[in-house]
């Protein structure tokens, strides 16, 4: 007897279907032999795969637009192919293996300038997912596209070519250390005080002695010139200071008030008014005519050593031993500044002609300041690494400085770099030590420099007409970091 037939459910072809290809896939990945191949790529998790490495990898990239693509014409690609040849722009491609189509731009990085060329307005090139660094790039920088950047130049300003100074001239007549020098408005003369307690005159085209003037019982520290009447200022270690009339070659005042020796001199550019400065650390502002002091500016710790006098507010510098600048009020007398920037003695300051700045001098190192707030603007690229006793500037940019070893050093303005190292040779007779440089002035023209110095001899200094850029290149190189003190 026959037993209940029991009935077994239909399987759904589709079903099988899917079975059977899953055990053919198990199968082939177990027993194919090109097991080992990689399988093809898909496209669409490729894109999104490299969208989301670039947009990791490179942060600071912007998107250049969302435009979708249209299809070019065949002029257009050919003009694209031209520039894209022609330009110096460097394209990272994908990972190996991936062979991107020409019209999907997301597959390269373009590192370039950010502008697109004119010739493209016409044609669109943004794809999706494409990006474009700039080549100056963001401040962030990653790490990973240093390598390609373009180096960023400089900011330090480049000097301007000078040719070198020359000696062309030495002058021996004092009988002591030469410490101070001044021009005649004419440049026709220029007068020099010395230790040996005389002013001396002298002829400028010849250097010729014109005049010797006594009068001083020690050396003679200051000297001016006036621009507006005859007159010529002295100052000395006597602590007397004298106005000399040259019509008559005379002393006709004398302004009392300094209680030790004076060591700077300078005479207001548009007042009748003269400004001395000394041991006794105070520079005194005296009326030409009337002889009267009119204000004693205290308030330096030390000898004042240095001073100049402009037309506008501040319109009186002061540097001292002290370490300090001193900007003065000239209505009340009082400080309006003081620039502490300086570590050692500030023994010589010159204004520039023509911009509103200063430099000033000291054995740590020369500073230029501005105008009239006093910011510090950057320190001179070298070290001199000596006391420096006089610096002057001409209307070209060009600055001297002078050292107690005997070494001329000429400077570019505006970029602080030192284009020329001279020594000073002493005179047969004298020491080496003597080899010092105590007072620097430029004539009127500002193409003759004149140099005081302790073997008692005066030098004049010219520019090399024979050099030219080519005998004697700038050898610059732009500082790496910026002190700001």
């Amino acid at each position: 007897m026959s037993g209940p037939t029991m009935e077994m459910e239909p399987v759904e072809p589709q079903s099988m279907k899917k079975l059977s290809l899953k055990s053919l896939k198990r199968a082939l990945d177990l027993f194919s032999p090109v097991h080992g191949h990689i399988a093809p790529l898909d496209t669409e998790s490729k894109k999104i795969r490299l969208s989301h490495k670039i947009s990791v990898e490179y942060g600071g990239i912007k998107g250049t637009g969302s435009q979708p693509d249209r299809p070019l014409g065949a002029s257009a690609q050919n003009r694209v192919q031209k520039i894209a040849d022609s330009s110096s722009v460097l394209a990272l491609p994908g990972p190996e293996g991936s062979k991107a189509p020409k019209e999907d731009t997301h597959n390269s990085l373009v590192v370039g300038p950010s502008l697109q060329p004119k010739a493209l307005n016409d044609v669109s090139l943004h794809g999706k997912s494409s990006t474009i660094i700039s080549a100056f790039g963001s401040s962030e920088r990653n790490l990973s596209t240093s390598a390609i950047m373009e180096r960023i130049p400089s900011k330090w300003p480049r000097p301007l070519w000078h040719p070198p100074w020359k000696n062309y001239r030495v002058i021996s007549g004092h009988l002591g250390w030469v410490r101070s020098v001044a021009f005649d408005p004419s440049n026709t003369w220029f007068c020099t005080g010395s230790a040996d307690r005389t002013i001396k005159i002298w002829d400028v085209a010849s250097g010729k002695l014109k005049l010797t003037l006594t009068g001083h019982i020690e050396q003679v520290r200051g000297l001016a010139v006036s621009t507006k009447h005859t007159y010529m200022f002295s100052a000395g270690d006597d602590k007397l200071v004298k106005c000399w009339d040259l019509e008559q070659n005379k002393v006709i005042r004398s302004y009392h008030g300094h209680l030790s020796g004076v060591y700077c001199l300078a005479l207001h550019p548009t007042i009748d008014i003269l400004l001395t400065g000394g041991r006794d650390s105070v520079c005194r502002v005296w009326d030409i005519r009337s002889k009267m002091q009119i204000y004693a500016l205290s308030g330096h710790e030390n000898t004042v050593c240095s001073v100049f006098a402009r037309p506008t507010d501040p319109q009186v510098v002061t540097g001292s031993h002290d370490s300090t600048i001193k900007f003065w009020d000239l209505r009340y007398g009082k400080t309006m500044t003081t620039l502490t920037h300086h570590k050692k003695s500030v023994r010589a300051m010159a204004l520039h002609p023509k911009e509103n700045c200063f430099a000033s001098a000291s054995a740590d190192n020369i500073k230029k300041f501005s105008l009239p707030r006093g910011e510090f603007l950057h320190n001179m690229l070298s070290q001199q690494k000596t006391i420096i006793n006089a610096m002057a500037v001409n209307d070209e940019g060009v600055m001297a400085t002078g050292g107690d070893n005997g070494s001329l050093w000429f400077w570019d303005w505006k970029s602080g770099h030192n284009f020329q190292q001279a020594q000073t040779i002493v005179q047969p007779g004298s020491l080496d030590s003597e080899a010092g440089i105590y007072a620097l002035s430029y004539d009127v023209t500002g193409t003759r420099l004149i140099s005081c110095e302790a073997d008692k001899t005066i030098k004049m200094w010219k520019e090399d007409e024979h050099a030219t850029p080519e005998t004697h290149p700038v050898n610059f190189r732009p500082p790496k970091d910026i002190r700001r003190f």
